[in-house]
């Protein structure tokens, strides 16, 4: 296990959504190396707060079927969220992730967890690299490790999960402005 400092690790896990935390919680139940798993929902760039609503919901689905523990952060700073990532220097997406990594990785230090991860690296629609080093550079500073794992070969068996069980899978990544982008583009020809 990379970064990991405890023979066995209970490990907090950023979940952006049901369908993406399928697989790694599948994996992550099979390392000897991990004790424990809990889940952790923050995600400020979800919108509209009926989407945000929706995949929270769904990932609450999830967590009953895996018997995951759930934490679940229902704050919904929208304005805060759009005016950060809108003027991020490096940009939104850049903004996005350390916002979401920075709070996970808080919370999982003050709760006396061993490492922190995300689910966020199963997608192959995501910035791998740069979700990686934003990790990283987190963990660093926050002093906590950060769990890496590329859980993107699982990416089918996780689609394949979430339609068995019938969970609501998203059309988009989850700020307004990947929404426009999926379909504004799509109505354009």
């Amino acid at each position: 296990m990379d970064n990991m400092t405890k023979e066995k690790g209970h490990l907090f896990l950023h979940i952006c959504c049901g369908p993406c935390a399928a697989y790694p919680l599948q994996f992550l139940k099979e390392q000897p190396d991990i004790q424990s798993v809990t889940g952790y929902y923050f995600n400020p760039n979800i919108h509209p707060y009926k989407e945000f609503v929706r995949r929270r919901d769904a990932l609450q689905v999830l967590a009953k079927q895996q018997s995951l523990p759930l934490q679940i952060n229902n704050s919904y700073p929208l304005e805060e969220f759009l005016l950060a990532a809108l003027t991020a220097p490096d940009g939104r997406c850049q903004y996005c992730y350390e916002a979401r990594f920075r709070e996970t990785a808080q919370q999982a230090k003050r709760q006396g967890f061993d490492c922190f991860s995300t689910t966020l690296l199963v997608s192959p629609y995501q910035q791998h690299e740069l979700i990686k080093e934003t990790a990283e550079r987190i963990a660093a500073e926050e002093e906590i490790p950060f769990y890496y794992h590329d859980f993107r070969p699982g990416w089918a068996e996780g689609v394949r999960i979430s339609k068995e069980l019938d969970l609501y899978r998203q059309p988009y990544c989850g700020c307004i402005i990947s929404e426009k982008e999926r379909y504004y583009k799509a109505a354009r020809g």
